[in-house]
């Protein structure tokens, strides 16, 4: 089973709504709906709008959590500095299939976020604006929410605002991938590590931050830092957009206060009583267990405090019916395919730790278990973007957070649940996505013809990779479709013509037979 999330799931609010205002009356809010929600908007300064920034104690909320008013300052400065203007992006890239929170903002409040971007726009005086996306549904209200405003790319405007379209990737919606696709690059980290706020889009001092980052600056402008702190935390004041999926009766976006435990959260989106685990902060974040579950708030201290993250605010529980290390090496087979390819820790280090996990759950022991801490460990700080360390930080997390069923899988037969397929992943065959998505193609040897060679884990890594026996093992998942060349290749330099690319019925997942589980990464040589 695995059901993906809708562009724009159901949005529900717990106390009283800020970002979420009018959603009761319209599903999208135009321009003169959304001045009517929410009213007119004032003009701020640069030091001003730092200072609101640093009294509602605003971070960004896409899962770095940087504090807004310091990037502001730094972009201003190095602008002064330059003598240069600074550019303001949106990045509105949700890349991550577990993540829904800025679609939904973008679909049914894009004025709020332009508000707020606007605003800094002003006080840095920018004069582009850049909004990114990774949706068609997204594309379209944004590029008619410019519209609305009068606002496009044409020379001889005061601001010059502009979409970029993005590929739905996990890597594409990181801060360096959309400053290079916003100047005409591809959306990929380019290899070096760069402050935007130093050289951004086309070398020009960059504010890049999160669309509700934007919206959220939007609201305390409007209602002022003392007003907005009355909601929520005193250390962490305002709400917060969660997107909850996994097993959950009704998957949704929740506009919340901080402060609301966690608990709560999960019962309103109808969550198991009693979950074995909780994966907050998406697929680059930290299980949590039903202990630290109902200890938990909704903050980032909070759920820090308990080994969690807010993250990008992707909360998914799953419950006892299925194996939490067979969920896990789903989502990890996903990542190893959404590398960019441009560093060996996450063209090589990724699929090999999918791997790892794949040996681990399929009867290899401890010394598999040790493999696989090792690999993890060998990846962490020394990938050209976040992905290897974001990856590497969710595999770790699964072997501290889930030590009863690895010690079932490493000592014993397995720990006799399915894998039912409860963390959301892109569908095969969606035809509005772009290149991230499945192909509906899956690679296949003829074990009657493989000779054990090895050339076609060289040419594809994140698919294939070399078995202890010498021959290879393939990801039981459809070929992305942006490693379809590479794949193709593979099948074209097999010297014993044993590999091949077969059509892929879309289908539910198997379960997993009793006691053990299923090998995500193949057979060997079967």
């Amino acid at each position: 089973m695995n059901v993906p999330l809708p562009d724009v799931p159901e949005v529900r609010v717990v106390g009283l709504p800020q970002l979420t205002q009018g959603f009761d009356l319209v599903e999208r809010l135009g321009l003169d709906m959304h001045l009517k929600v929410h009213g007119p908007l004032d003009p701020l300064g640069g030091e001003q709008l730092a200072r609101l920034a640093d009294e509602i104690l605003l971070h960004g909320r896409g899962g770095a959590g940087f504090p807004f008013g310091r990037k502001l300052r730094a972009v201003g400065q190095a602008a002064i500095r330059r003598g240069v203007r600074p550019v303001v992006v949106i990045n509105g890239s949700e890349g991550e299939p577990a993540c829904r929170k800025d679609t939904v903002l973008l679909n049914r409040a894009p004025h709020l976020i332009l508000d707020g971007a606007l605003l800094a726009a002003e006080a840095l005086g920018a004069r582009t604006l850049i909004v990114a996306v990774t949706r068609n549904s997204t594309e379209v209200s944004v590029r008619a929410a410019l519209a609305e405003r009068g606002l496009s790319d044409r020379r001889g405007q005061a601001l010059r605002a502009r979409v970029v379209r993005t590929p739905e990737r996990m890597v594409s919606g990181e801060a360096s991938a959309v400053i290079r696709a916003a100047g005409g690059g591809p959306a990929l980290p380019p290899g070096r590590r760069e402050r935007a706020a130093e050289s951004g889009v086309g070398g020009a001092p960059t504010l890049l931050s999160n669309a509700e980052t934007f919206a959220q600056l939007a609201v305390a402008a409007r209602i002022g830092p003392r007003r907005y702190g009355h909601t929520g935390l005193d250390s962490e004041p305002g709400t917060v957009l969660l997107t909850l999926s996994g097993a959950v009766a009704r998957p949704m976006v929740v506009e919340v206060p901080t402060g609301v435990p966690l608990r709560y959260v999960l019962q309103l989106a109808g969550a198991p009583p009693l979950p074995q685990g909780v994966l907050t902060g998406g697929y680059h974040g930290n299980w949590i267990d039903a202990v630290a579950v109902d200890v938990a708030v909704v903050s980032r201290a909070s759920l820090a405090t308990v080994g969690g993250a807010l993250g990008a605010g992707a909360i998914l529980p799953i419950g006892p019916e299925t194996c939490p290390l067979g969920e896990s090496l789903r989502i990890a087979n996903w990542l190893a395919a959404e590398t960019a390819g441009q560093c060996g820790p996450c063209r090589l280090g990724l699929p090999a730790a999918a791997g790892g996990l794949s040996d681990v759950l399929n009867g290899g022991g401890p010394a598999a278990l040790e493999a696989l801490r090792e690999v993890t460990q060998a990846v962490k700080g020394r990938g050209a973007c976040k992905h290897p360390d974001g990856s590497a930080r969710f595999l770790a997390s699964t072997l501290s957070a889930f030590t009863d069923d690895l010690a079932a899988h490493v000592l014993g037969g397995g720990c006799g649940r399915p894998t039912v397929g409860l963390l959301p992943l892109p569908a095969p065959g969606r035809q509005d996505a772009e290149e991230s998505i499945p192909s509906g193609e899956k690679l296949a040897v003829d074990w009657t013809l493989c000779q054990g060679h090895g050339l076609c884990a060289d040419i594809v890594p994140e698919l294939i990779r070399l078995g202890p026996d010498g021959y290879p093992a393939l990801a039981d998942a459809s070929v992305p479709t942006h490693l379809r060349g590479r794949a193709q290749r593979a099948v074209r330099r097999c010297p014993a013509l044993a590999l091949r690319v077969e059509q892929q019925a879309p289908r539910e997942l198997p379960a997993l037979p009793p006691g053990g589980s299923r090998k995500a990464l193949g057979s060997g040589r079967g």
